[in-house]
């Protein structure tokens, strides 16, 4: 049933997304014709931002990179492609850029911040959204005596992983440090991975560059597996046409390179895991208690450089929770 699904998603997908590729083509040329300049998407601009940059910078950013996965064992496999990103101030934006986001007062309730929040995501394009990765950089302001004395611009103090797999749909939403962190494995991303490692996280302030970096510390493989990306900027602002053309089926080639490389990996005798939801209900409970240890017991494997993010209510828990996926995957 499951496989059935998924063959009429993809042919969904591709009648969908051709229809509005064609639609999207006839905007372009009308808009050339009539040389009218499509509404700004970013609205004010900001006077500071987090990178410490000065000047105004614009609600919404550009970035064009690579993405690169190495994995070591239990077979050597590497790869990268090209990926292009919006960072969304989620304060100045349209609501339609963020519907399936969290919004900026909920994302600095569970941060513990009070400053602005950025999103690092890629948009929708086509009538198709493919996002294995979002991020929420969340950032801490000085006090006003601080300001007054010639205080910095807004510091980033955390993070939230907005994490998605395929072909399931789930997503987990989980906070941590940009600067280091240990998380116990939340979430089934890859039926070629199990559900023992721990993710070893590190992000940096947004600026001209940006850059993320994971990788997977595990129980018997080691650290045995890593992804990194690598951007830059191209655009300080777009209009609506220009960013639905800057992003023209982004979420597409993402999922293509999803699905050739688990073909490859399949095709190199990797284990195919059946998703723990069948073997195991209680796996996001395990997760958590993997989580809480991980806190609480540094000589399992935090080092002084890993810090966790806990709620108010429980100093033991991570703040993390889930999105089901939708029918048929439920």
């Amino acid at each position: 049933m499951e496989a059935i699904y998924l063959l009429g998603s993809i042919t969904s997908t591709i009648v969908t997304s051709s229809l509005l590729s064609l639609s999207l083509a006839a905007r372009s040329l009308l808009s050339r014709v009539l040389a009218s300049p499509s509404p700004d998407l970013g609205g004010s601009e900001l006077s500071t931002n987090g990178g410490g940059g000065d000047g105004d910078v614009p609600a919404v950013r550009l970035y064009e990179g690579r993405v690169r996965h190495a994995r070591r064992r239990p077979v050597s496999h590497a790869f990268e492609y090209p990926v292009r990103y919006a960072l969304i101030d989620l304060d100045r934006t349209q609501p339609h850029l963020r519907l399936s986001h969290l919004s900026a007062d909920r994302a600095r309730e569970v941060a513990a911040t009070n400053g602005p929040v950025l999103l690092l995501t890629i948009p929708a394009s086509v009538g198709y959204e493919q996002n294995p990765l979002s991020v929420y950089y969340c950032y801490d302001v000085v006090g006003e005596q601080e300001q007054e004395g010639g205080g910095s611009s807004p510091r980033l103090k955390m993070c939230i992983a907005e994490v998605t797999n395929t072909p399931w749909g789930e997503q987990v939403l989980f906070v941590f440090n940009p600067g280091s962190d240990l998380v116990a494995k939340p979430l089934h991303v890859s039926p070629f991975m199990d559900m023992l490692g721990n993710w070893i996280m590190h992000a940096d302030a947004p600026g001209e560059d940006l850059s993320i970096a994971i990788s997977v510390e595990h129980p018997t493989l080691g650290n045995y597996f890593t992804a990194i990306l690598h951007a830059k900027q191209v655009h300080s602002s777009s209009s609506s046409l220009k960013l639905a053309t800057f992003f023209w089926l982004m979420p597409h080639k993402v999922a293509i390179c999803i699905y050739w490389q688990a073909l490859k990996l399949w095709w190199k005798n990797v284990s195919f895991l059946q998703h723990p939801k069948y073997i195991n209900p209680m796996y996001r409970d395990d997760a958590l208690t993997r989580d809480r240890r991980l806190c609480c017991c540094p000589s399992i494997g935090r080092s002084k450089n890993h810090s966790i993010r806990t709620s108010d209510e429980d100093n033991s828990y991570r703040w993390c929770v889930w999105r089901d996926a939708q029918w048929p995957w439920s």
